[in-house]
């Protein structure tokens, strides 16, 4: 998959704090919290025990906004199908 149309954001930290967006939403990693993307109506998707971006395309999907359900993103898939829907 080709990420350059996607916005990427990486804050290092501990662990590296990753974000991939896309025009009608994003992918991030266990740093942030559902329950935000929920309480501002974002479409989202979490993945954990992730440190690249390529493991982020590779990671089971845990967690999925209602917003995010509405556009077909479902947990099990793969960071890589629900980036596919946020394009």
């Amino acid at each position: 998959m080709n990420l350059d149309d996607f916005q990427k954001t990486c804050h290092q930290l501990k662990r590296p704090l990753l974000v991939i967006s896309g025009k009608r939403g994003c992918l991030t990693c266990g740093y942030l919290s559902m329950a935000s993307f929920e309480r501002n109506q974002d479409a989202a998707a979490i993945v954990r025990g992730v440190d690249t971006y390529q493991d982020m395309l590779e990671a089971t999907v845990q967690e999925v906004s209602s917003h995010a359900l509405e556009l077909g993103v479902k947990p099990g898939m793969t960071g890589r199908q629900a980036l596919e829907l946020f394009q």
